[in-house]
């Protein structure tokens, strides 16, 4: 009780001060209609400013459970979009420059129509999964094509399905031609871009030049000639300075290869036995 006694003495004028500031703004804002209205609009945006300072501070709390579910609905939407953009290219497809000129060389040959049903990329050793086997007719050494012209060649069969080496393993190599030039070389992969590879054993005196196209060249039985395979991308030395290296920008984008269709050449089997009839007269 003393303490409460010492502490008012030392502090009377303060709290005298204190009390006559209330009392006269009691008397001020209570009695005064302008004044009133004045403190009252200032109170308000107090408390506004004090309601938005607290939402703020609960939307920074809750951020991470937005976040995470901003996310999973930004991934719902692309898929949806997805399958709407596949939808929409299946309903309006219509066929290139390029795929009907395939179309119009593989004219007398047989084909199977395929699908891919497995395609792996970016690798040192790419392949092809087709839903087309022996039972459908369809035998190693057949070519591949697409709507972008030349895919790769059958390696291996089973009832159903078929392996098939693309034109970007670098095990492939494909005879090609410039198109309108008998000289011809062969289309093999560097293992980088899947969207380029490059012809070797070009003479040196053929005459071409950037942008001129590269297709089969026929000298095989695996793919007729003028068969499409893409476009020269640059000219340059090979690697032992004798010719010329095409490096040649593909015509067909392995990334989103659906349809397909294995060519039966005819004359294969013919062809086949003579040529190993020849290599025996080497021997």
């Amino acid at each position: 009780m003393n303490n409460l006694i010492d502490f008012i003495r030392k502090y009377f004028f303060v709290l005298l001060f204190v009390v006559l500031e209330g009392i006269s703004a009691w008397l001020l804002f209570g009695f005064n209609s302008y004044h009133g209205s004045v403190w009252f609009t200032s109170a308000s945006g107090g408390a506004a400013a004090v309601a938005r300072l607290y939402g703020d501070l609960v939307s920074w709390a809750n951020l991470q459970e937005v976040n995470a579910e901003l996310t999973a609905q930004n991934i719902s939407l692309q898929r949806e979009t997805e399958l709407l953009r596949q939808a929409l290219t299946d309903a309006t497809r219509d066929s290139s420059l390029t795929e009907r000129l395939v179309q119009q060389k593989l004219q007398g040959y047989e084909t199977v129509a395929a699908k891919v049903v497995a395609n792996s990329a970016e690798r040192a050793a790419n392949y092809l999964v087709i839903d087309k086997g022996e039972a459908d007719g369809v035998k190693p050494e057949m070519g591949v094509v697409g709507g972008g012209g030349v895919v790769g060649i059958v390696y291996l069969t089973g009832p159903h399905h078929s392996l098939v080496i693309p034109v970007t393993n670098r095990k492939s190599s494909i005879s090609c031609r410039v198109r309108g030039q008998n000289y011809f070389g062969y289309l093999q992969w560097d293992g980088q871009s899947m969207l380029s590879a490059y012809v070797d054993d070009v003479p040196r005196y053929a005459k071409v030049r950037i942008g001129q196209a590269v297709e089969t060249s026929g000298y095989s039985a695996v793919f007729p000639p003028g068969i499409f395979v893409g476009r020269i991308r640059r000219i340059r030395n090979s690697a032992d300075g004798q010719a010329y290296r095409l490096d040649v920008t593909l015509g067909t984008n392995f990334a989103n290869l659906r349809d397909v269709a294995v060519i039966s050449t005819p004359y294969k089997a013919e062809i086949d036995t003579l040529r190993a009839q020849a290599i025996e007269l080497e021997e």
